[in-house]
């Protein structure tokens, strides 16, 4: 299974990210690609503690919904709706500067990837690492899909 911590599956997600430019259009969602930057970033420094988010827990995320967004082979769907501290369109982190946008990405899944702990998960809870290496892994992929990469 696909993960950060895998160097292949790391390169190729920070391959993906590389391609992408000002101009790439959604296939499908409502975020621009600048807004999906963001979005990741935001993400990220939520699982690391560095940005506020508020605990959505239900039984169901925690048990059910992780084991099948992590475990079970399948991609994520389209149109799940993400938490407000990470949404564009509520209170996500607000595009500046592409490249500069997209450099701050790719340091992010560095520091994500040398982080020893991790907040809890807004919806699934506590995680291990491995979990965290596959649900970033994850999530850069469907949001990298939503762009055709």
């Amino acid at each position: 299974m696909k993960n950060l911590d895998n160097a292949e599956d790391l390169q190729e997600i920070l391959g993906r990210v590389g391609r992408l430019t000002p101009q790439s259009q959604r296939v499908w969602g409502t975020m621009n690609v600048h807004q999906m930057i963001c979005h990741l970033s935001d993400a990220k420094r939520m699982a690391m503690g560095e940005r506020a988010v508020a605990s959505r827990q239900t039984f169901l995320y925690r048990y059910v919904m992780r084991y099948g967004a992590l475990y079970l082979p399948v991609t994520w769907p389209q149109g799940v709706p993400t938490t407000p501290e990470a949404d564009q369109q509520v209170g996500g982190t607000p595009p500046t500067e592409f490249e500069g946008d997209r450099t701050r990405l790719l340091a992010l899944i560095d520091s994500f990837r040398s982080r020893g702990e991790f907040r809890a998960h807004p919806l699934f809870g506590t995680m291990s690492r491995w979990e965290w290496m596959r649900c970033g892994y994850l999530h850069n992929d469907h949001h990298l899909r939503q762009f055709g990469l």
